[in-house]
């Protein structure tokens, strides 16, 4: 009884070399369709068409060509069931050995721009997932590869003996049925873009089953603390190209996810030094040098093992000042090479090239819930200052509208409750994550007052309202004259009497930007 490998695949790499091996070194014959049977006789390679194996010509532009009993009949047969193997031999089905099939890139297809329906939809596998998902549910006796990089794998384990590579076959089955599990979720979710009905918009854009699939990218050493274990998933590692320094851990990884967003707020030379993913520092000018001197003017302390992102080519003359700070990581679009002289001295230190540039794509958030995930439309606006209110007796000067435009940008990134003080583009105290907003307030005007910076004439940013008095009360009497916030508390008219008092301007957004 001779032995067959069936092998169809549209990424072919080291599939020729693979083949050749299974011939010459095990002695299978092959089975094969289409593009993947011309390249194996390019290569001189014995092939039998399947359309030949099975009697039944490729139909319908190869929509049907290995759906056919002969096939998965040769796949499914339990080779430890004598009933099985009579009815196999009865309707002439010869036992299939080994399965290589890889997908339809349906994946690629749908994240071309411009693809159009008709593309995505006949980039949808069917014969594919169906051998796949037939082989490995009899990985008992069938091996199955859906990935090329398994291929050393499977002849090592040929070479070890049958122990060896029954355990593998197990491997190889659940590596099946999570890859046509993503593959289907991918399918999912690009129809789920493409439905605009009722239903879709009732749910408010959502639909009513949720397809997450995500492929591993790294292990990571530890989650949050050492006791935690955790993993990267997805296409982080697309995004940025890491130029030195240690394994990225998971805080770093979170930190340089909001430094990201933080900074795509911004066109101006800008620097932002991050630290538990909230701002500690941040400054625009028209040099990057200018904009360093400001960010870390807000705050000397806090940036020590934080982040540091810039919006600009890091040059010689930035990297010879952050150079002698402790941090983490260092982001930026490019690094010269006078930079990367400098930075290089510290072996530790990472360097991240934001590959894509930056700024901040994702549409949606996805946080894990007891029982589910919550999932969200990612905070993408600031609002429409044209829709923006005076509500105070005096209206901001040009230069107070400007540092409040700046602040709002910055605020919005800040742990709620958020309190952000700043004067042109430079912020100069920043209180977060209190669970009183005049908490916030006092610890923001701490902060400024340790890095010996004078809060007057300056302006104070609130994310969401001000429920009481006491937080605007406490920003007018550490200097500030003129604030911005949503507006919408009960109190409105306490807040906006208090404001009138002390000769502050105060706008109403009429937005919030709670950050949980």
């Amino acid at each position: 009884m001779r032995k067959l490998a069936l092998l169809s695949v549209s990424d072919k790499r080291g599939l020729a070399e693979f083949a050749a091996s299974l011939v010459k070194d095990h002695g299978y014959t092959l089975l094969s369709t289409g593009g993947t049977a011309r390249m194996l006789q390019a290569k001189g390679l014995p092939v039998t068409e399947v359309g030949q194996h099975t009697g039944f010509p490729e139909i319908m532009e190869g929509r049907v060509k290995t759906l056919h009993p002969r096939i998965h009949g040769g796949l499914l047969c339990r080779r430890d069931k004598p009933e099985h193997l009579a009815e196999a031999e009865k309707n002439g089905i010869e036992l299939i050995d080994l399965v290589v099939v890889n997908l339809y890139p349906f994946e690629q297809t749908v994240a071309k721009p411009g693809v159009s329906f008709e593309d995505a939809i006949e980039n949808i596998d069917i014969g594919g997932p169906s051998m796949l998902r037939s082989a490995a549910k009899n990985h008992e006796s069938v091996t199955v590869v859906c990935d090329p990089s398994d291929y050393d794998g499977v002849l090592a384990a040929m070479a070890a003996g049958p122990d060896a590579l029954l355990a593998l076959r197990r491997r190889l089955a659940l590596k099946v049925f999570q890859r046509t599990a993503a593959y289907d979720a991918a399918i999912g979710r690009y129809l789920e873009l493409q439905e605009a009905g009722p239903d879709l918009d009732a749910l408010g854009g959502y639909p009513p089953v949720l397809s997450l699939s995500w492929k591993k990218a790294q292990a990571l050493r530890y989650g949050e603390n050492p006791h935690q274990k955790a993993a990267l998933y997805g296409t982080f590692h697309d995004h940025y190209k890491q130029l030195q320094g240690k394994e990225l851990s998971y805080n770093n990884i979170l930190d340089i996810t909001s430094a990201t967003y933080l900074i795509g707020e911004f066109e101006r030379p800008t620097v932002a030094i991050l630290k538990h993913t909230n701002p500690c520092g941040l400054g625009s000018a028209d040099t990057l040098v200018e904009a360093w001197e400001k960010a870390y003017a807000t705050d000397r302390q806090a940036p020590f093992g934080g982040v540091i992102i810039v919006n600009r080519t890091l040059d010689g003359a930035l990297a010879s000042r952050i150079a002698d700070i402790f941090t983490e990581v260092i982001i930026a679009p490019r690094f010269d090479d006078d930079a990367l002289a400098t930075l290089q001295r510290k072996k530790n230190l990472r360097l991240m090239v934001a590959s894509g540039g930056l700024g901040a794509d994702a549409l949606q958030e996805v946080r894990s819930v007891v029982g589910g995930v919550l999932v969200q439309d990612r905070d993408r606006t600031l609002g429409d200052r044209a829709s923006f209110r005076v509500v105070t007796k005096r209206q901001p000067t040009p230069e107070e509208w400007d540092s409040m435009m700046f602040g709002w940008k910055v605020c919005k990134h800040v742990k709620s409750n958020a309190i952000v003080y700043c004067r042109g583009e430079q912020t100069l105290g920043i209180g977060a994550g209190q669970m009183a907003r005049v908490d916030s307030s006092r610890i923001a005007v701490w902060k400024a007052g340790e890095a010996g910076l004078d809060l007057r004439d300056s302006v104070v940013v609130s994310e969401a309202l001000f429920p009481f008095a006491d937080g605007l009360i406490a920003a007018a009497q550490a200097g500030a004259t003129a604030a911005i916030q949503p507006g919408g508390s009960v109190r409105d008219a306490e807040v906006i009497a208090a404001a009138d008092e002390r000769g502050m301007a105060m706008v109403f957004t009429g937005i919030r930007h709670f950050r949980h």
